[in-house]
This record gives C-alpha cells, sequence and structure tokens, in this order.
C-alpha cells in the first residue's frame, strides 16, 4: 500500500467486477491504487451502507452546443451528468452546429467544450453522404466512431445514408478499425404521423418493421467486412432474434437501448404530452418485458440515455410536428434501478449495463470499474431512498422530461471525478472534466 494515498472510500456496499462486498477503497494520482478489505487501518470517508458504484459512463448524448446551445449546452449537460452519478458521455455529432463531421469541426466542438465540463467529455463523429473523405482523418483526430442514420435525422445539416453510402462509409470505417453506430430506421416503413394529440397515431408511424429491415441491411453489410458495429436505441423487440443470430454466425454488433424504452409504454403516454416522443418510438409494455429479458441475455449490451433535449416550446401537444427527444440524463440511474430492482436485478447488472459495458464500447480501458489502474471515478448512491421528479430542479438547460412525477428509487449523494468529489447533495464545484479523446 502507497504511502502516496490522497483518498480512501470506505463503504459496506462497493460495486467490483467481482461483486459487491465491503471494502476500502484508495485513490493515487487520481487511480484507483488498491480495493481493500473494509477493516483496513487507513483513514477514510465512511460511506456507511451507501453503495460505492464507478462513475457511469454516456455514450449517447446530444449536447447541441455550439450552434443549438439554448437546447442544452456543455456547461448544464455536464452538471446533470454529474448529479446522475455519470462521469464520462460522449457527444452526439449532430444538433449542434456545424456538426462533428470533420477534424475543423471537431475543433470548433472541442472549443465551445473547453473548460465547461464537470464531467469527461468525449466526442462522436458523423458519417454523411459525401464525408467518405473525413472519416480516417476524424479517427485519427480521436473520436470514439462514426454516427449514421439510415432515416431522416430531423435536422437539415445531418443528412441519411442510403445503401450506397452506407456500403462506402463502412467499407472505410471498417479499413481502419473503426467503429460505426447507426440509428437504424428504414425510411420505406415509416410514414407521416397523423397531427393531433394522440399517441397512437405516431406509434402507427414509425413500426416495428422500420427497425428490423435497418437492422437486417446493415448487418448483412457489416458481415462480409468483418466491420464493428453497434445499434443505437434500439426500441423493438422484434429485432432481437436477428440481431442474436447475426452475432452466433460471427457479426461484430453491439446493441443498446434507453431508459425510456424499459420505464415508460406506449399505454402511458398521456394525450399531448409530446415530452415522450422519441425516434425511435416507446412501445407497448410486452415490448418493454423482452428488451428486459434481452438484457438479462445479454443479447442487449447496453444502457445509455440517448438525451436528446431541446426548448419546451418545441413539444407542443402535436406529436406530427413536436420535437421528438427525452430529456433523461440526470434520471437515468435512479430510473433504471427503480425498475431493474422489481425484476430482480441488482447494481451489480446495473453498473454492467451503464458503466462496464459502455465503456468497453468506447474503448475507454480506464473507466467502468472499480479496480486498480482505473480512473477513481465514482458515484455514491443510496439504493433504498426515493425521491419525486420536479422537473424544475434538474439541471438540463430545459425543464421538460416525461418522469416528471414519477417516484424514483436512488438518490445519487456524491459522484467523484478522477478522486476529486465534482457533486455532493445538490452542490458542485468549478469544472474538472477533461476532454476525451480515442487512444485505441
Amino acid at each position: 500500500m502507497s504511502d502516496d494515498i490522497e483518498l480512501a472510500l470506505r463503504s459496506t456496499r462497493v460495486i467490483t467486477p467481482e461483486g459487491v462486498r465491503p471494502a476500502t477503497v484508495t485513490v493515487v494520482d487520481g487511480t484507483i491504487e488498491a480495493v481493500l478489505p473494509y477493516e483496513v487501518g487507513v483513514p477514510a470517508v465512511d460511506l456507511g451502507d451507501d453503495a460505492l458504484l464507478p462513475g457511469l459512463v454516456d455514450t449517447h448524448v446530444h449536447v447541441n452546443d455550439p450552434g443549438r446551445a439554448e437546447w442544452e449546452g456543455f456547461w448544464t449537460a455536464t452538471r446533470a451528468a454529474a448529479a446522475g452519478g455519470i462521469t464520462t458521455l460522449v457527444d452526439m455529432p449532430l444538433n449542434s452546429l456545424p456538426p462533428t463531421t470533420t477534424v475543423d469541426h471537431l475543433g470548433v466542438k472541442r472549443e465551445a467544450a473547453q473548460g465547461r465540463t464537470h464531467v469527461d467529455v468525449g466526442f462522436w463523429g458523423g458519417a454523411l453522404p459525401g464525408n467518405v473523405k473525413d472519416l480516417r482523418p476524424l479517427h485519427e483526430a480521436g473520436v470514439f466512431g462514426f454516427k449514421a442514420f439510415l432515416s431522416p435525422s430531423g435536422v437539415d445539416e445531418f443528412p441519411h445514408l442510403d445503401s450506397a453510402q452506407l456500403a462506402r462509409s463502412l467499407g472505410e470505417i471498417a479499413g481502419f478499425g473503426g467503429l460505426l453506430i447507426v440509428h437504424a430506421e428504414d425510411p420505406s416503413r415509416l410514414s407521416d404521423a397523423p397531427a393531433g394529440p394522440a399517441y397512437a397515431g405516431f406509434l402507427a408511424s414509425r413500426p416495428h418493421a422500420a427497425e428490423t429491415d435497418a437492422i437486417a441491411q446493415l448487418l448483412h453489410l457489416a458481415r462480409p467486412l468483418h466491420a464493428r458495429v453497434h445499434v443505437l436505441h434500439l426500441s423493438s423487440a422484434a429485432a432481437l432474434p436477428l440481431i442474436a443470430a447475426a452475432r452466433a454466425d460471427g457479426v461484430r454488433v453491439t446493441v443498446e437501448t434507453c431508459p425510456h424504452y424499459l420505464t415508460l409504454s406506449a399505454e402511458e403516454v398521456p394525450d399531448g404530452a409530446s415530452e415522450f416522443k422519441c425516434c425511435p418510438p416507446i412501445r407497448e409494455a410486452a415490448n418493454r418485458d423482452l428488451l428486459w429479458q434481452a438484457l438479462a441475455d445479454g443479447t442487449i449490451d447496453c444502457v445509455v440515455t440517448d438525451h436528446s433535449p431541446s426548448t419546451a416550446d418545441l413539444k407542443t401537444p402535436d406529436f406530427a410536428t413536436a420535437w421528438g427527444g427525452i430529456s433523461g440524463l440526470q434520471l437515468s440511474l435512479p430510473a433504471i434501478w427503480t425498475e431493474a430492482r422489481t425484476r430482480g436485478h441488482e447494481l451489480t447488472d446495473v453498473v454492467r449495463w451503464m458503466s462496464a459495458r459502455t465503456a468497453a464500447l468506447a474503448g475507454l480501458d480506464r473507466k467502468g470499474a472499480i479496480a486498480p489502474g482505473r480512473d477513481a471515478d465514482f458515484a455514491v448512491l443510496a439504493p433504498e431512498d426515493t425521491f419525486t421528479v420536479d422537473p424544475a430542479r434538474l439541471q438540463h438547460r430545459n425543464p421538460v422530461t416525461a418522469y416528471a412525477g414519477k417516484t424514483l428509487h436512488g438518490v445519487v449523494k456524491s459522484t467523484w471525478l478522477r478522486g476529486q468529489q465534482v457533486y455532493s447533495e445538490g452542490e458542485f464545484t468549478e469544472p474538472k472534466g477533461r476532454l476525451l479523446t480515442r487512444t485505441g
């Protein structure tokens, strides 16, 4: 044991890769030095029975800064992340202006974030029609992979790829060993949602087949290239057999879903409540049950927020015209824990889905576990405590959320980044986050 210990945290419930156990975790130079027996004789911050988790890693966040910072910015998004026990996020390349589709645009994004992040932040690049030449330079500049849409994205500056364009982009990315992450909905299966406040019409406009057909196309192209692909925000359980079969056949595919697909259902969406609108849509409760089964058996790898906020005026009561996106960054851990505990899951499962596997997806080998050599990123959670969601008390820029009024289990008491407390009981320090680049 080093004489240079700068921090020790002691808890009866430390979530380690080997399971939950009483332990004392020591930190040197921002790195976890050791996970020691609970009774070890070193001065420590005693967390009692509060659980000590590795900081969560959210690989699907739309910060929108610069260009649409009135929707969300780095300062507010990363405060919301810290308040929710998230210590690392990876920002999506669209909804900011310019989108992160060239090395120059990446520089603009990094400049906007510099000095304004309360947690660590990395960046995805974008794959657009006509930017194949930009993909390798972006990869070499350190983006974690490339986002593509197979259907319209909702913003004109980030058009979707058709089949031929997808094949060209995927071939290029596979050639340098990169990762393509895909919004998989087939535009030929989508229709215009009818005007009005009824959710059923919007849901019918984006059927299960839109996801299954797009995913089938992606898997077909990835197989001969031995390309690494990732399916974003899976909402349809109908695609699970395709994914499982492809993986068994050697296709390098991973899959995520989101808290809103796992905790909300189409049956509960009130008329005009477009805070529930997202693409692909929140589906029926029976579909939700199948997503949970796929998480349990490993067909779905991880859970991320797809935090996609907007100003409140864009969330009109008309499901045809309202902006589609769920704001849930601060609430993702308690939302998932609330549902997971009723289904017989443990905190170790939640950590696997929301920290270990998301870190692995992005190649963040210093994140995602309480283990020697990892960054000393922690979330302290009171798992049995409850709170009722008040949108006005959330840290993201616009107080709109589909979780309003819900009572959730799991209160984040404090959040630590490389051994430094960045959030505690509603209070924040000055920003201590770093801008991350892919190193592998």
